[in-house]
Order: structure tokens, then C-alpha cells, then sequence
């Protein structure tokens, strides 16, 4: 059996940083490591689609406590796959929804829908 580390939050600490992030930002991309350091290709690749659009986004690492997040995440979005976008409290999609609409070109609108 594999080591686990113990997480650095609780189910509802994770639910509250989800909330919070989403009522204060109007793009927030859930990711495995930071926008500097992605953990995972696909976080790299949502940063690099988003980036392509909007100079200012939050990230939220879910690595340190990444069960948590993914239970939170999943509770608000019904996906449980990490990366997560959201624009404007709302549920966009992983990496794979945002290539899909950047290659109909409609992922800049869909970035600053509500700006």
C-alpha cells in the first residue's frame, strides 16, 4: 500500500476554499500544482488555453489536499476530473472543454462572458 500523506485540509475547509475562490474571481482554474508549475499535463494545458485569453485568473492547487477538493469540486459541478474551470461561479469544464472551444473559437467569449 501506497503512502498517503495526510491531507492539509478537511472536507469542508476544501468545500469553503472552493466557494470562496468562486464568488471572488471571475476565472478560477482548479489544478494539480500552480500556474508556474502544473503537476499534471492536462493543468498545463487548461493554464496554457487560458492564458492564451486572460492575463488574470486564480489557480488553486488541489494537490495538498486533493480528495477533498475532488469532492467539493465534484458536489459543485458534477464532474470529479481535476482540472476544473470556472467562469463567474459557473462550471465551464476540464482541458478538454476549453480546447474544444478554442478550436470553434469560442473560448475567449467564453472567458470573459460576464466582464
Amino acid at each position: 500500500m501506497a503512502f498517503q500523506p495526510e491531507s492539509e485540509l478537511t472536507a469542508e475547509e476544501a468545500a469553503e476554499r472552493v466557494e470562496e475562490a468562486l464568488s471572488e474571481n471571475d476565472v478560477v482554474l482548479f489544478m494539480k500544482g500552480n500556474r508556474l508549475m502544473p503537476q499534471c499535463g492536462y493543468s498545463k494545458r487548461a493554464v496554457g488555453l487560458i492564458s492564451q485569453h486572460v492575463e488574470e485568473f486564480e489557480t488553486i492547487d488541489v494537490l495538498p489536499a486533493l480528495s477533498e477538493f475532488r469532492e467539493a469540486l465534484e458536489a459543485e459541478s458534477g464532474w470529479e476530473t481535476i482540472p476544473q474551470t470556472y467562469v463567474d461561479g459557473e462550471f465551464v469544464g476540464g482541458s478538454d472543454i476549453l480546447a474544444e472551444l478554442d478550436e470553434r473559437g469560442e473560448l475567449a467569449e467564453t472567458l470573459v462572458a460576464e466582464a
